[in-house]
């Protein structure tokens, strides 16, 4: 997958379930997003599921509606990817009802054709010219994360974390000059603040200094879609999603 140039017109803003998980939390979210219209002319979100584990519309949820849902199956995937579909029709009509116009880009519009298995299946290629078409009109575009179709229409799944990877390979097939990750912290933090007090939050890191701490029982962002940003060379940041301020930026590597 090639990646196009086009300066600092574009950006991506993942927020991922906790940030998703009410509407006191997506206020927030929309408010993130108009701080990127402010500064860019156009913003892709790309969303998880809401909420987690319990959420009455979390993955997690959705798959417990019958004991038949298999993991590795279409009909698993098929389930599984409604969680960031309804995630998607909600912050629309709520981004609309507040006056951001906007367009969700579902199915075969998002051009994210994967192959592999059901459950954790590879992007091998991102047909741009859907996104390009609604972006003539559009300022801003939704895009459901964790999710993309293969040759025969059917859905497949990223494995867990996937929203991160659909973020960072929209990011750099469309040339965008970063891509935002939305956390209940401030930014990349030394420990986990809720366990270490003096937990400290690093401005930068390269992404070689980031992969590493990925290696934990919760990652900041999933570590194949790090990879993935690595390879690509494409500039992260992870801020915090209830203030709009500087977080830790994720830079490429100069080797």
């Amino acid at each position: 997958m090639s990646r196009r140039k086009l300066g600092d017109d574009m950006i991506i803003q993942k927020f991922g379930g906790a940030a998703m998980r009410d509407r006191t939390m997506r206020r927030l979210c929309i408010e993130r997003i108009q701080d990127g219209l402010n500064v860019h002319n156009q913003v892709i979100v790309v969303v998880s599921a809401i909420g987690r584990e319990e959420s009455p519309y979390s993955t997690d949820r959705l798959l417990t509606i019958t004991p038949d849902f298999e993991v590795g199956t279409a009909a698993w995937d098929l389930a599984a990817s409604c969680g960031e579909l309804i995630a998607s029709a909600v912050l629309s009509a709520e981004l609309a009802k507040l006056g951001i116009q906007n367009k969700v880009m579902h199915s075969n519009n998002s051009g994210l054709q994967t192959t592999g298995t059901f459950g954790n299946a590879t992007i091998h290629r991102v047909e741009t010219s859907y996104i390009d078409k609604a972006l003539q009109t559009q300022q801003c575009l939704i895009v459901p994360g964790f999710q993309g179709m293969n040759t025969t229409g059917d859905y497949m799944t990223l494995g867990r974390g996937g929203s991160d990877l659909t973020a960072i390979v929209l990011g750099s097939s469309l040339g965008a000059s970063c891509v935002e990750f939305f956390k209940d912290v401030p930014g990349v933090m030394s420990a986990d603040p809720n366990v270490v007090e003096d937990a400290v939050k690093y401005d930068s890191l390269t992404i070689d200094e980031f992969i590493p701490l990925l290696d934990c029982d919760r990652p900041v962002i999933q570590k194949r879609a790090a990879l993935y940003a690595k390879k690509t060379a494409i500039p992260l940041c992870v801020k915090g999603i209830a203030v709009s301020e500087e977080g830790t930026w994720i830079i490429p590597s100069t080797e």
